[in-house]
């Protein structure tokens, strides 16, 4: 694997002795410092697992227009369900794939709060296809375990205690995005999902084996992360950027469609804190902070300390349909906002 352009960490070290588990820190730490995306293995996730959640997403995104579109997001004042292709933007522009958002299984809140808070609420699951609902809670549940294993992880290797982010986390927003980027046959890259920085703490990326398309940007170049067998690309959001005050970093990265007729199925789980919760700036050792870039600077792009307000932006600037029909008011005032 010496030719791949992201280092490869093996997440069984933690559970083969105190060196091992020191060394899976160190490497956890180091690539994060200096990349902030890497290829995760030995997670225990079965092929037979992976296989049931490829065939499911394919047999959705094979469903008759009609079943799909009877989930369609804008129905959904939470930004859940299906989106179809182009329905989806990054930094204004078009992202070509179709794909189906799933979070926390909540009851809507009548009367939210913070603007947040319209975030929580039912997913739209398939009546054409009740065994989605199946392997996709299923692949949750696995998840949620290696993101909590990992985050033990990197509070040990920042010099916090273990249960550092357990404390801090409440109820975590989980997000499973389950993708299809349908080939494109112009003669030039084309835009799957244009360059962007996740806005919370943590990514586990599933990518259909064999399928290349995901670019990570690297010293100013973009440089391809083909899939590993058997992986997950992992990569952290600007939240946990913001916890370490730049000492890791958040990173761009992108996907170019595939060449028709050729597509591509991939499942990004992404793992943050309540959407109420702050993390706190963690308190670096000596040495780790000396060389903590501090926070990115991107007034188009600000980092919130509260989980909720970096995912509300990012949802209401990638579906600004879901917004004109249920969230006119959070439209204007940010427009308003930006023109002040």
């Amino acid at each position: 694997m010496s030719d791949l352009n992201l280092p490869v960490l093996d997440l069984s070290l933690l559970d083969q002795g105190p060196d091992a588990a020191a060394r899976f820190r160190n490497e956890l730490r180091a690539a994060t410092h200096d990349v902030g995306f890497f290829y995760l293995v030995g997670t225990g996730v079965t092929p037979e697992l992976e296989a049931r959640l490829n065939r499911v997403a394919r047999e959705f995104f094979e469903l008759p227009e009609a079943d799909k579109l009877a989930i369609e997001n804008v129905k959904s004042p939470h930004f859940r369900g299906y989106t179809r292709i182009g329905g989806e933007r990054t930094q204004g522009k078009v992202d070509w794939r179709e794909q189906i958002d799933v979070g926390p299984e909540r009851a809507a809140i009548e009367t939210p709060g913070p603007d947040y808070e319209r975030l929580t609420g039912p997913n739209l699951w398939p009546d054409a296809q009740p065994e989605l609902r199946e392997v996709v809670s299923e692949w949750h549940d696995r998840l949620t375990g290696i993101a909590r294993k990992l985050l033990r992880a990197w509070a040990l290797a920042l010099g916090a205690d273990e249960e550092y982010f357990d404390r801090h986390f409440g109820d975590p927003s989980t997000l499973i995005k389950i993708v299809r980027y349908p080939g494109k046959d112009d003669p030039t890259p084309q835009q799957g999902v244009g360059a962007h920085k996740d806005s919370g703490v943590l990514t586990l990326l599933w990518v259909e084996p064999g399928k290349g398309g995901l670019q990570v940007q690297r010293d100013g170049q973009w440089v391809d992360a083909p899939p590993v067998p058997g992986s997950f690309v992992v990569n952290i959001g600007e939240l946990l950027e913001y916890a370490t005050q730049g000492y890791l970093i958040a990173t761009n990265h992108r996907v170019i469609s595939p060449r028709y007729p050729d597509d591509r199925i991939s499942v990004p789980f992404f793992f943050n804190p309540a959407l109420d919760a702050r993390l706190p700036i963690i308190e670096l050792p000596a040495e780790l902070a000396a060389v903590a870039r501090g926070v990115t600077e991107d007034p188009t792009n600000p980092i919130h300390a509260t989980y909720g307000e970096n995912a509300l932006k990012s949802r209401l600037r990638a579906h600004p349909d879901v917004a004109e029909i249920h969230h006119p008011d959070l439209v204007a005032a940010r427009a308003a906002s930006a023109t002040a």
